[in-house]
């Protein structure tokens, strides 16, 4: 199937002079990342690791200039690979996506057909945008957790980073669980936010008391952890026995400053939670989960949806901590 677009549009981030910072310019299809399946984006969204890339705030993209966006949903176009046809609804999470392949905040993607997934029958372009690569890492948290044993019987489950996108994304899939979840923040306004999408507690860590000593009382059977650095040190040390973490995130610090103690002797466990390169059969049971069993009640309460010229605004709210729940990019 040939296509043709004179151009559209995209949001491109360039190293200038030593200075990342990105911009809405026109593109062509011959400029695009090679790839055997075009989408018409409808979708994209913004995470944690999309604004440390566009913004130069970390060192993530891996060639300029670059389309950014590690998330794109939309239909496709054309295909060379026989899996997928024109007018499949697809989505793309991770992978080289907005890192060193053209990304998904631009009208147009092209992409390995070895990366594409189709949208879940029960979830909507949007719906899988405003889970994204955010709430996608979420749910492969619980199904990571599960699989070392977790399950509603065994005690509370803590969600650090609570009123982010992981965060708020694993409180529903926990609570659509029949999980006893204890929401951890920082914004002592979410409180009741926090709530209504199914914590049963709600902890601020401007109050918490972390203690000292290398195990503290037994609290958690489970968590999940966006944040690392002290707070996940403090987890190692309340977690019950036998009782799993798994973290995905460094918001808090990448330095961890623990004993082997919680391991040795309680017998923990700390799951490293990777969404980008996650082997495809992985990916496609938690998406399949995601639409079932984990389906998050609440999107449409924890989904902003913006343009891509507000693109710049959604980075800087994510790097000062100030964001709740999810951006999602409107492209088309």
């Amino acid at each position: 199937m040939t296509t043709t677009v004179d151009t559209f549009r995209a949001f491109r981030v360039f190293d200038e002079n030593g200075t990342v910072q990105g911009r809405l310019v026109d593109a062509a299809l011959n400029e695009l990342s090679a790839g055997d399946v075009l989408i018409k984006a409808a979708y994209s969204s913004v995470n944690y690791k999309d604004a440390l890339a566009a913004t130069g705030a970390g060192k993530i993209i891996r060639r300029f200039p670059l389309v950014g966006g590690i998330d794109v949903s939309g239909t496709v176009v054309s295909s060379g690979d026989s899996r997928f046809k024109s007018g499949d609804e697809v989505l793309v999470t991770g992978y080289d996506l907005g890192v060193a392949h053209d990304g998904g905040y631009a009208e147009y993607v092209r992409v390995p057909a070895d990366w594409v997934v189709r949208v879940p029958q029960g979830l909507s372009p949007f719906d899988v945008m405003a889970i994204g690569t955010a709430g996608f890492t979420a749910a492969l948290s619980i199904v990571e957790l599960e699989r070392n044993g977790l399950a509603p019987s065994n005690g509370p489950v803590i969600v650090t980073g609570a009123s982010g996108g992981v965060g708020s994304v694993a409180i529903q899939c926990l609570a659509a669980r029949g999980y006893t979840v204890t929401a951890l923040t920082g914004k002592d306004d979410q409180h009741e936010f926090l709530k209504s999408l199914g914590a049963a507690d709600v902890l601020s860590r401007n109050a918490l008391q972390m203690g000292t000593k290398p195990l503290e009382k037994m609290l958690w059977a489970g968590a999940v952890d966006a944040v690392g650095g002290d707070t996940l040190a403090w987890l190692t040390r309340t977690m019950m026995y036998g009782g799993a973490i798994a973290n995905s995130g460094l918001t808090g610090g990448t330095d961890l400053k623990t004993t082997v103690l919680p391991f040795i002797l309680r017998g923990i466990k700390l799951l490293g939670i990777d969404s980008a390169m996650c082997p495809m059969p992985a990916r496609l049971e938690v998406w399949r989960r995601l639409a079932t069993d984990l389906k998050p009640a609440k999107l449409q309460a924890i989904a902003q949806e913006i343009p891509l010229e507000d693109l710049p605004r959604a980075f800087a709210t994510l790097l000062k901590g100030q964001a709740r729940g999810r951006f999602v990019v409107r492209v088309s």
